[in-house]
């Protein structure tokens, strides 16, 4: 069995990765370790790689159309994984699962119909409805025994009039596992008050071990019938640069209601480079996916033990899956200007500032991304609680 290596620095300055080289002209210095963007640090899989090379020995790079190799790949992996039995007629190429959710947003939303998300959330389920000219909604969510949870009562409430909920699930920031139980919940709510619900499961590939991820479709018929999913393996197998993700709806009138809106406007056909590397991903990925999750849920573990040796006044919600933590400052008593500014130009870190995840209830909060090299995370941690000594 191949034993891959994600202990490794790999230098990706002068990439043009949007991850390392846009740092200086955001923050005006060259010496910073970026732990926000949401890609790893580690190499992408040898066999994607190989796959894209393999694409190339051929000298004409035209119009092209999905494999089918590669819808075979992805409906085996979703039936395999998340018991989600289906063919290529239910699925649909989607270069993005942000633009997925624009393009959901537009097609079965008016301008100032309300849509409902749970805070603290992935910055774009807030700005993109914004974009679209909708009204965001927000139910903030609570912190029990260190975990996520939604707030039931203030959620219905806020549901209200809402035309649909953007679900993160997993949960964005922090990786939070929803239960069958917590996602049934949700599909009575909004079948009862005619909610659609978009799912974006990104992150269900990124389950930690011991973890199981429940996909929103397969909880009840109510929930098949109002849903749309988006999944890829942009996240799992560190190629997000290639664009590349699948929409699943299970139910008939919505799938031809939404995939006519994009075959339509053409704002979804894939490059041949996306199809690719979504094929050899789905088809050869087990196995570096499992050694890869091995290696995040030490660097979640690494993560525990520092703070509670090092910076035990810090709150946090650590992932159940992704590779994304939530950290909270506030007991520290520093205003949250000046904690960004020390750990931009003291300890040299940019983490993704929690208040872009819902507004000031978010101040002294950031997230940080542990997909490197196990060094680098404990140079980046070392740095941190140095600069709260200061």
């Amino acid at each position: 069995m191949k034993q891959y290596d994600f202990d490794t620095p790999i230098d990706r300055l002068g990439t043009d990765c949007f991850k390392w080289d846009a740092l200086p002209e955001m923050y005006h210095r060259d010496d910073l370790t970026p732990m926000w963007v949401a890609d790893m640090d580690w190499r992408s899989p040898d066999f994607v790689i190989d796959a894209l090379r393999q694409r190339l020995d051929h000298p004409v790079l035209g119009y092209t159309m999905p494999s089918d190799g590669y819808w075979q790949a992805a409906t085996s992996w979703l039936a395999k994984h998340y018991n989600i039995h289906t063919t290529k007629e239910s699925l649909h190429f989607i270069p993005g699962i942000v633009a997925g959710i624009s393009y959901a947003l537009l097609c079965l939303t008016q301008p100032g119909d309300k849509v409902l998300v749970t805070t603290p959330v992935y910055p774009p389920f807030l700005n993109v409805p914004k974009g679209c000219g909708r009204e965001v909604v927000c139910s903030p969510l609570k912190i029990e025994n260190g975990r996520f949870e939604i707030d039931f009562d203030d959620f219905e409430r806020k549901a209200d009039g809402c035309k649909v909920f953007i679900l993160s699930n997993p949960h964005n920031p922090a990786g939070t596992l929803w239960g069958k139980e917590t996602l049934s919940r949700i599909a009575e709510i909004c079948e009862r008050k005619s909610i659609t619900v978009i799912s974006d499961e990104i992150h269900a590939d990124l389950t930690l071990p011991g973890g199981k991820h429940v996909s929103y479709s397969t909880v009840s018929d109510a929930a098949a019938r109002h849903s749309i999913t988006f999944m890829a393996p942009s996240k799992t197998f560190n190629i997000a640069g290639m664009g590349s993700s699948v929409c699943y709806i299970g139910d008939e009138d919505l799938r031809k209601r939404f995939f006519g809106w994009l075959d339509a406007l053409g704002v979804a056909g894939g490059n041949i480079f996306a199809f690719v590397a979504a094929e050899a991903a789905f088809a050869h990925g087990e196995e570096w996916q499992r050694q890869m999750l091995d290696y995040l849920n030490g660097n979640v573990a690494a993560l525990a033990k520092f703070l509670k040796d090092r910076m035990p006044k810090v709150k946090a919600v650590l992932p159940e899956a992704s590779y994304l933590a939530w950290l909270d400052f506030s007991a520290y008593g520093i205003p949250h200007k000046e904690l960004a500014d020390r750990f931009i130009n003291v300890a040299h870190v940019v983490m993704n500032d929690g208040t872009t995840f819902g507004g000031e209830t978010y101040e002294n909060c950031f997230r940080i991304n542990l997909g490197c090299p196990r060094s680098m995370l404990h140079d980046v941690l070392q740095r941190m609680a140095e600069c709260l000594e200061k």
